[in-house]
Protein backbone atom coordinates (compact mmCIF):
# COMPACT_ATOMS: atom_id res chain seq x y z
CA UNK A 1 0.00 0.00 0.00
CA UNK A 2 1.09 3.63 -0.83
CA UNK A 3 2.24 5.48 2.49
CA UNK A 4 0.88 9.03 2.71
CA UNK A 5 3.92 11.89 2.36
CA UNK A 6 4.28 12.61 5.89
CA UNK A 7 4.79 9.26 6.96
CA UNK A 8 7.40 8.24 4.52
CA UNK A 9 10.72 7.22 7.03
CA UNK A 10 12.85 9.89 4.63
CA UNK A 11 10.10 13.19 5.07
CA UNK A 12 10.15 12.10 8.98
CA UNK A 13 13.66 11.81 9.29
CA UNK A 14 14.02 15.16 7.74
CA UNK A 15 11.69 17.15 10.10
CA UNK A 16 13.07 16.04 13.11
CA UNK A 17 16.97 16.59 11.73
CA UNK A 18 15.41 20.36 11.47
CA UNK A 19 13.48 20.23 15.27
CA UNK A 20 16.82 18.31 16.50
CA UNK A 21 18.50 22.04 17.75
CA UNK A 22 15.24 23.40 19.50
CA UNK A 23 13.19 20.19 20.07
CA UNK A 24 13.95 19.78 24.05
CA UNK A 25 13.36 22.80 24.83
CA UNK A 26 10.14 23.68 22.78
CA UNK A 27 8.69 20.27 23.82
CA UNK A 28 9.17 21.32 27.86
CA UNK A 29 7.80 24.69 27.73
CA UNK A 30 4.85 24.19 25.37
CA UNK A 31 4.08 20.92 27.05
CA UNK A 32 3.87 22.91 30.80
CA UNK A 33 6.41 20.37 31.78
CA UNK A 34 3.75 17.63 31.31
CA UNK A 35 6.28 15.39 28.82
CA UNK A 36 8.66 15.19 31.40
CA UNK A 37 6.27 13.40 33.89
CA UNK A 38 4.63 11.53 31.30
CA UNK A 39 8.13 9.85 29.92
CA UNK A 40 8.68 9.19 33.66
CA UNK A 41 5.09 7.63 33.91
CA UNK A 42 6.28 5.42 30.54
CA UNK A 43 9.12 3.75 32.49
CA UNK A 44 7.51 3.66 35.63
CA UNK A 45 4.52 1.81 34.58
CA UNK A 46 6.35 -1.55 33.89
CA UNK A 47 8.93 -3.19 36.52
CA UNK A 48 12.17 -3.58 34.52
CA UNK A 49 14.52 -5.91 36.00
CA UNK A 50 17.90 -4.95 37.05
CA UNK A 51 20.45 -6.49 34.65
CA UNK A 52 18.34 -5.87 31.92
CA UNK A 53 18.75 -5.31 28.23
CA UNK A 54 16.07 -2.39 26.99
CA UNK A 55 15.36 -1.15 23.86
CA UNK A 56 13.94 2.11 23.49
CA UNK A 57 12.40 2.87 19.72
CA UNK A 58 12.24 6.13 18.63
CA UNK A 59 14.93 7.51 21.06
CA UNK A 60 14.99 10.71 19.90
CA UNK A 61 18.02 12.56 21.36
CA UNK A 62 17.92 10.16 24.65
CA UNK A 63 15.52 11.45 26.84
CA UNK A 64 14.65 8.05 29.03
CA UNK A 65 17.80 6.93 28.48
CA UNK A 66 18.40 8.08 32.16
CA UNK A 67 15.58 6.61 33.38
CA UNK A 68 16.38 3.32 31.94
CA UNK A 69 19.72 3.44 33.32
CA UNK A 70 18.47 3.86 36.97
CA UNK A 71 16.61 0.41 36.43
CA UNK A 72 18.99 -1.66 34.57
CA UNK A 73 22.17 -0.80 36.72
CA UNK A 74 25.69 -1.63 35.57
CA UNK A 75 24.47 -4.93 34.24
CA UNK A 76 22.13 -4.00 32.10
CA UNK A 77 22.40 -2.42 28.96
CA UNK A 78 20.28 0.09 26.35
CA UNK A 79 19.79 -0.13 22.76
CA UNK A 80 18.34 3.59 21.78
CA UNK A 81 17.45 3.55 17.67
CA UNK A 82 16.39 6.61 15.89
CA UNK A 83 16.14 7.24 12.22
CA UNK A 84 17.28 10.82 12.96
CA UNK A 85 21.14 11.41 11.81
CA UNK A 86 21.01 14.73 14.29
CA UNK A 87 18.73 12.87 16.84
CA UNK A 88 20.92 9.80 17.14
CA UNK A 89 24.49 12.54 17.72
CA UNK A 90 22.55 14.17 20.44
CA UNK A 91 21.91 10.61 22.37
CA UNK A 92 25.27 9.69 22.36
CA UNK A 93 26.44 12.10 24.45
CA UNK A 94 25.09 9.12 27.07
CA UNK A 95 27.87 6.80 25.84
CA UNK A 96 30.91 8.59 27.47
CA UNK A 97 29.91 6.41 30.72
CA UNK A 98 27.77 8.73 32.71
CA UNK A 99 25.14 6.27 33.28
CA UNK A 100 24.96 3.48 35.40
CA UNK A 101 24.89 1.16 32.25
CA UNK A 102 26.10 0.43 28.74
CA UNK A 103 24.28 2.53 26.18
CA UNK A 104 24.41 1.58 22.50
CA UNK A 105 23.02 4.55 19.92
CA UNK A 106 21.54 2.50 16.67
CA UNK A 107 20.36 4.73 13.27
CA UNK A 108 17.45 3.09 12.00
CA UNK A 109 14.44 2.67 11.31
CA UNK A 110 12.32 1.10 13.77
CA UNK A 111 10.28 -0.90 11.22
CA UNK A 112 13.70 -2.85 10.17
CA UNK A 113 15.98 -2.26 12.44
CA UNK A 114 19.31 -4.48 12.38
CA UNK A 115 18.31 -5.93 16.45
CA UNK A 116 18.25 -9.30 16.60
CA UNK A 117 15.17 -11.76 17.80
CA UNK A 118 14.45 -12.04 20.96
CA UNK A 119 17.14 -9.88 22.36
CA UNK A 120 15.58 -7.60 24.58
CA UNK A 121 13.61 -8.15 28.03
CA UNK A 122 12.15 -4.49 27.99
CA UNK A 123 11.06 -2.07 24.67
CA UNK A 124 9.70 1.49 25.51
CA UNK A 125 8.63 4.37 23.48
CA UNK A 126 8.12 8.12 24.18
CA UNK A 127 6.11 10.12 22.00
CA UNK A 128 6.80 8.25 18.09
CA UNK A 129 3.64 6.56 17.74
CA UNK A 130 2.07 9.33 16.16
CA UNK A 131 4.24 9.54 13.10
CA UNK A 132 3.38 6.28 11.78
CA UNK A 133 0.32 5.30 9.72
CA UNK A 134 -2.00 2.61 10.62
CA UNK A 135 -0.06 0.06 8.42
CA UNK A 136 3.35 1.18 9.75
CA UNK A 137 1.72 0.83 13.13
CA UNK A 138 0.33 -2.76 12.23
CA UNK A 139 4.82 -3.28 11.37
CA UNK A 140 6.02 -1.68 14.50
CA UNK A 141 3.73 -4.16 16.62
CA UNK A 142 5.27 -6.85 14.35
CA UNK A 143 9.17 -5.62 15.37
CA UNK A 144 8.24 -5.47 18.73
CA UNK A 145 6.98 -8.89 19.36
CA UNK A 146 10.08 -10.23 17.21
CA UNK A 147 12.89 -8.28 19.49
CA UNK A 148 10.78 -9.46 22.78
CA UNK A 149 11.78 -12.23 24.63
CA UNK A 150 9.21 -14.06 25.52
CA UNK A 151 7.80 -13.02 28.74
CA UNK A 152 9.07 -9.86 27.67
CA UNK A 153 7.53 -6.07 28.60
CA UNK A 154 6.83 -2.95 26.67
CA UNK A 155 5.69 0.40 27.18
CA UNK A 156 4.70 3.54 25.16
CA UNK A 157 3.46 6.90 25.57
CA UNK A 158 1.90 9.43 23.36
CA UNK A 159 0.67 12.66 22.94
CA UNK A 160 -3.32 12.50 22.37
CA UNK A 161 -6.57 14.69 21.81
CA UNK A 162 -8.89 14.23 25.30
CA UNK A 163 -12.14 12.63 24.66
CA UNK A 164 -13.72 15.50 26.43
CA UNK A 165 -15.33 17.88 24.31
CA UNK A 166 -14.32 21.05 26.68
CA UNK A 167 -10.78 19.74 26.82
CA UNK A 168 -10.90 19.63 23.01
CA UNK A 169 -10.72 23.16 22.15
CA UNK A 170 -8.35 24.49 23.96
CA UNK A 171 -6.06 21.42 23.43
CA UNK A 172 -6.42 21.93 19.77
CA UNK A 173 -5.35 25.70 20.22
CA UNK A 174 -2.79 24.33 22.01
CA UNK A 175 -1.20 21.96 19.40
CA UNK A 176 -1.83 23.77 15.94
CA UNK A 177 -1.11 27.76 17.70
CA UNK A 178 1.01 27.58 20.41
CA UNK A 179 3.51 24.91 19.78
CA UNK A 180 4.03 26.62 16.45
CA UNK A 181 4.30 29.79 18.17
CA UNK A 182 6.68 28.57 21.14
CA UNK A 183 8.35 27.07 18.00
CA UNK A 184 9.33 30.10 16.89
CA UNK A 185 10.56 31.91 20.15
CA UNK A 186 12.93 29.31 20.03
CA UNK A 187 14.26 29.55 16.43
CA UNK A 188 12.35 27.15 15.43
CA UNK A 189 10.37 26.86 12.33
CA UNK A 190 6.82 26.89 12.88
CA UNK A 191 5.48 25.26 10.00
CA UNK A 192 7.97 22.40 11.07
CA UNK A 193 6.36 21.94 14.77
CA UNK A 194 2.89 22.67 13.14
CA UNK A 195 3.29 19.09 11.73
CA UNK A 196 3.27 17.67 15.31
CA UNK A 197 -0.34 18.88 15.57
CA UNK A 198 -0.34 17.33 11.78
CA UNK A 199 0.17 14.01 13.64
CA UNK A 200 -1.70 14.04 16.65
CA UNK A 201 -5.03 15.25 14.90
CA UNK A 202 -4.37 12.15 12.80
CA UNK A 203 -3.16 9.81 15.26
CA UNK A 204 -5.71 10.82 18.39
CA UNK A 205 -5.19 8.38 20.87
CA UNK A 206 -3.64 4.48 21.49
CA UNK A 207 -6.93 3.12 20.94
CA UNK A 208 -6.32 1.45 17.46
CA UNK A 209 -2.30 1.20 18.29
CA UNK A 210 -3.73 -1.25 21.06
CA UNK A 211 -5.66 -3.13 18.85
CA UNK A 212 -2.62 -3.82 16.54
CA UNK A 213 -0.49 -5.10 19.09
CA UNK A 214 -2.63 -7.03 20.17
CA UNK A 215 -3.06 -9.05 16.66
CA UNK A 216 0.69 -9.13 17.09
CA UNK A 217 0.67 -11.93 19.57
CA UNK A 218 1.10 -9.02 22.49
CA UNK A 219 -0.63 -8.60 25.68
CA UNK A 220 -1.83 -5.08 25.73
CA UNK A 221 -3.52 -2.42 27.70
CA UNK A 222 -4.36 1.21 27.64
CA UNK A 223 -3.18 3.74 29.90
CA UNK A 224 -4.32 7.30 30.14
CA UNK A 225 -2.89 10.54 31.06
CA UNK A 226 -4.42 14.01 32.24
CA UNK A 227 -7.47 13.25 31.38
CA UNK A 228 -6.34 11.41 27.93
CA UNK A 229 -4.05 14.31 27.16
CA UNK A 230 -1.72 11.40 26.88
CA UNK A 231 -2.15 7.73 26.57
CA UNK A 232 -0.05 4.74 26.58
CA UNK A 233 0.32 0.95 25.81
CA UNK A 234 2.10 -1.21 28.25
CA UNK A 235 1.93 -5.07 27.97
CA UNK A 236 4.08 -7.84 27.76
CA UNK A 237 5.08 -11.14 25.19
CA UNK A 238 3.64 -14.50 26.24
CA UNK A 239 5.92 -16.46 27.62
Amino acid sequence: MTTEPIYEPAFVQQLFDEMSATYGAVNLVSSFGFCRWWRHQCVAQIDIPTGSCVVDLMAGMGELSPLIARHVGPAGSLIAVDYSSVMCEKARRFQDGRLECGVDVLEANALSSDIPDHCADVVVSSFGLKTFSDDQIKRLAREVHRILKPGGLFSFVEISVPPSRLLQTPYLLYLNKLIPIVGRLFMGNPDTYRMLGVYTLAFRHCQSAALAFRKAGLETEIRSFFFGCATGLVGRKPG
